[in-house]
């Protein structure tokens, strides 16, 4: 069982069960500790230690490895909106079969191979662990991507906040947007605020 806990220790408080069954340690001492009261169930298959504060960041990240956070998500990663996701968004490879993802309550976001790690990036969340999102240049090119209405409570003022930011990266966001389809989009945007 310490061994259980170091290994959640080291991983943010989270541990998964394929994590301890690598170690060579009986999946069965995960449903003791959490009897015990020592873990807790965060979703199926990953495990939070009690004494710690559950990161739902963190733990979509455990579940989904194949995700990155990516639209609205990655926006609040980054400081760029004080809206705290009810949903996480996530995108995937196109292949993947992202219908457990949506099971538990992930936005799923598709995206092609060619384009999937362009701006990958790794962003703390608010309890200090590291995560796989985005950068801010692709996700504000993600925010105008698709079918779908952007949401403009949420992406003018993070434009806004992005053409006031001396770490803008204009040349990489347009780069991003052309590759992306979103290019006379992005231009219409920062016509206006640069």
């Amino acid at each position: 069982m310490q061994a259980i806990i170091e290994l959640a220790q080291s991983n943010g408080g989270l541990v998964t069960a394929a994590q301890v069954a690598g170690c060579g340690i009986a999946r069965a001492r995960i449903s003791e500790m959490v009897r015990a009261g020592a873990l807790a169930r965060v979703q199926r298959g990953v495990y939070c230690l009690t004494s710690a504060w559950g990161d739902e960041f963190l733990a979509a990240q455990f579940r989904f490895p194949k995700g990155v956070f990516s639209d609205g998500t990655a926006l609040y990663l980054h400081g760029y909106s004080d809206r705290t996701p009810l949903v996480l968004t996530m995108t995937f490879p196109r292949a993947y079969r992202a219908s457990k993802a949506r099971e538990a309550g992930i936005e799923v976001r598709t995206c092609a191979d060619d384009v999937l790690a362009l701006g990958l990036a790794t962003v703390r969340t608010s309890y200090g662990n590291e995560v796989r999102a985005y950068d801010l240049e692709r996700t504000l090119c993600d925010m105008l991507r698709g079918q779908r209405v952007a949401d403009v409570q949420v992406l003018n003022p993070a434009m806004k906040q992005y053409a006031r930011s001396r770490d803008k990266d204009v040349q990489k966001l347009l780069h991003y947007a052309h590759a992306l389809g979103v290019e006379k989009k992005i231009r219409s945007y920062l016509e206006v605020l640069l």
